[in-house]
């Protein structure tokens, strides 16, 4: 058995490989390190995979996540793993990880994430050689949706929106201006509340404005991400996340622009994922790279 994991902050999907013909998907909620200990996240699996994941299977694990950022964070995952899977072999590894080997496999390349929030490296093929801290939503997060989302409320709230817009925006949310600002700062989940805005802004992309907004967001990421790697004029770009996803067109223009190349867009990773691992043996790579 062979399951795959793509884990980000607020929901993760497994997939569980029993046999090549059998393959399927199941989506829980997500486990940041950062805010999960390994007895939460065993409690809330054991709830989840009840009747639906052989779990006392021989296999391998490979979980992928959001904050899974140093070895303590990784073993808070692989613990609970641990116990959830007692006969499998357990690796845990970070979210850009994930991208990285769902975007270019094992060729070099640059990758990025463009979701509610953004992330990018410098990919070698085999490893991860250069990476930009991420500072989060508070500070950095640079063309991701809840950046894009903190500019669409600054447009609306300053009264820089076009009229039409803005028409159809208080027709889209007609809690008004203090029920967003309440669901804003009480939800405990702003980067997310921000982020579920980029679903309007896809709706209206084609509008002068939105569009404005959104190549402003893929300039900023450019210039504060991707031009700080070696040979990012010369690698393709790849690029995971819903964001990147909707808003390919722009997001190419805007490379293109710079005279950058854009290489793969994928939605979620997880699929490619599960490709990259049963084809590792093929590449004579080892399928499963054990963690001390």
């Amino acid at each position: 058995m062979l399951v795959i994991v793509d884990g980000g902050s607020t929901k993760a999907d497994w997939e569980i490989v029993e046999s090549p013909e059998k393959r399927y998907l199941v989506s829980t909620c997500g486990f940041n390190p950062f805010f999960w200990t390994s007895d939460n996240i065993v409690e809330e699996l054991q709830k989840e995979f009840v009747n639906k994941v052989p779990v006392n299977e021989k296999g391998q694990v490979f979980f992928y996540g959001s904050g899974c950022s140093d070895e303590l964070r990784c073993n808070i995952i692989a613990d609970a793993l641990k116990v959830i899977f007692p006969n499998s072999e357990i690796s845990v590894d970070h979210d850009l990880m994930a991208c990285a080997r769902a975007t270019a496999g094992d060729q070099p390349a640059i990758t990025c994430i463009l979701g509610t929030g953004s992330n990018s490296c410098a990919f070698d093929g085999e490893n991860i050689t250069d990476h930009l801290t991420n500072m989060g939503h508070l500070v950095g997060d640079e063309g991701s949706g809840t950046w894009l989302g903190k500019m669409l409320l600054r447009g609306y709230f300053y009264r820089e929106m076009p009229a039409d817009i803005k028409a159809e925006f208080q027709k889209a949310y007609p809690i008004g201006e203090r029920e967003i600002l309440n669901k804003l700062y009480e939800s405990g989940k702003s980067n997310v509340y921000l982020a579920s805005f980029a679903k309007f802004m896809s709706d209206h992309k084609d509008h002068m404005y939105i569009r404005k907004l959104v190549q402003d967001g893929f300039s900023e990421f450019i210039k504060r991400n991707i031009r700080k790697y070696e040979n990012h004029n010369t690698l393709p770009i790849h690029f995971v996340g819903s964001i990147a996803y909707h808003f390919k067109d722009i997001l190419k223009m805007a490379l293109e622009e710079r005279g950058l190349t854009l290489g793969i867009v994928v939605q979620k990773p997880i699929d490619n994922l599960v490709n990259y691992h049963l084809n590792a043996d093929k590449r004579g790579q080892l399928i499963y790279e054990k963690r001390n």
